[in-house]
């Protein structure tokens, strides 16, 4: 292999830190010259002149580069595509047509709309928790902060990156793995969204179309509580997403969290489980309190699998931990900071199971055409 062969291969280990694919697959790589003497210089092609990662792909060009034998020195100039480039990249990811790509016959995506019937439960906490576990165990996982009014996950996830937009395509940014894309990252500062339900729709609409999510494995919807526009829109925008329901123990909650996974109902989803949060803290003597009562769980999945007349289960409880708040004060999830504390230990357990329910075969092709 020559040294201008070898340095194309160590380009091939470069992933671009957005669209999470190499960066000589998506075309970034514009040229490659090697003089006599080993001396390299790399004409990179971002996809917008501000590039917020340009130092990023810069650094990490130049690492692997230089570790290419017989390599003496690297330059890495830095160039913006074309107009056609770009078209070209993004049909190359997206195809020729807009839309939603969760929808499309052979995505394999499971979609997890998590929902509760009031505020103050740990609904983002659980999402982004659920999210990071997913991510640690391998998974490719994106998550739409689908509540516009009360927006929090990326304060949860620590990410102050704004999206960068290619024309019209979106890319979102990138924390612990998970691609996230939220109202708030569009917003100059903390001030309200007032919108009604047209905007709403067109914003989770946008967020499902623009956005570049590439080939996930779970996508997460966190939605704000209660029965409103967005719950019925991700309905109408994703039918085959299926509802994930946080509770707390206490049985005033679960009655109103009822009413989330009711929905289903009058939607068709399918509900896949209820989360107990805040279900217990350990005292110092090992012994446990349960604050918010107990029992609010088990309660609201014998109620729905009654109302639905299908099986809900209890998929998990999890218990009261500093290390959850001050995780999410930080933007450091707890199945990352500490994956062995009880509460990390059931979010991950918790995780496991939403991946292991299969994706079935409800609205896909199977490419048999009868005799």
């Amino acid at each position: 292999m020559t040294i201008q062969e070898a340095v194309r291969a160590a380009l091939s280990t470069v992933i671009d830190p957005e669209l999470r694919r190499p960066i000589t697959e998506l075309g970034m790589v514009g040229s490659v010259d090697v003089d006599d003497d080993g001396a390299v210089r790399v004409r990179v092609l971002l996809t917008i002149a501000g590039c917020p990662l340009r130092g990023t792909i810069s650094h990490d060009v130049d690492s692997a580069v230089s570790g290419v034998e017989g390599v003496t020195s690297v330059v890495v100039d830095l160039d913006v595509m074309s107009q056609e480039q770009r078209d070209s990249l993004k049909e190359f990811l997206r195809g020729p047509e807009r839309g939603i790509p969760f929808n499309e016959p052979g995505s394999l995506t499971k979609v997890y709309a998590v929902a509760s019937g009031k505020g103050g439960v740990g609904k983002s906490s659980v999402t982004v928790n659920l999210a990071a576990s997913m991510a640690a165990s391998g998974l490719r996982v994106g998550i739409v902060d689908a509540d516009v009014h009360g927006f929090s996950v990326p304060g949860l996830l620590g990410i102050t990156q704004a999206p960068t937009r290619v024309d019209e395509m979106i890319l979102p940014p990138v924390a612990h793995d998970i691609k996230v894309i939220s109202i708030g990252m569009f917003l100059d500062s903390n001030r309200p969204v007032v919108w009604r339900g047209p905007m709403l729709h067109r914003a989770l609409e946008q967020f499902l179309t623009d956005v570049y999510f590439g080939d996930v494995d779970v996508l997460l919807l966190d939605l704000p509580p209660g029965t409103g526009d967005i719950a019925i829109s991700v309905a109408q925008l994703l039918p085959s997403s299926q509802i994930l329901v946080v509770t707390t123990p206490q049985s005033a909650a679960a009655e109103v969290a009822e009413r989330a996974g009711s929905l289903a109902v009058q939607t068709g989803q399918r509900v896949v489980g209820v989360v107990e949060n805040m279900s217990w803290m350990e005292l110092p003597d090992g012994s446990r309190m349960e604050p918010f009562g107990s029992g609010g769980g088990e309660l609201l999945a014998g109620r729905l699998s009654t109302v639905l007349e299908t099986e809900v289960p209890l998929l998990g409880k999890i218990p009261l931990d500093v290390r959850l708040r001050e995780g999410g004060d930080a933007g450091e999830p707890i199945v990352r900071t500490s994956p062995d504390s009880p509460a990390a230990r059931e979010l991950a357990s918790i995780a496991r199971s939403l991946t292991s329910i299969p994706r079935g075969l409800s609205g896909m092709s199977l490419g048999v055409t009868p005799v």
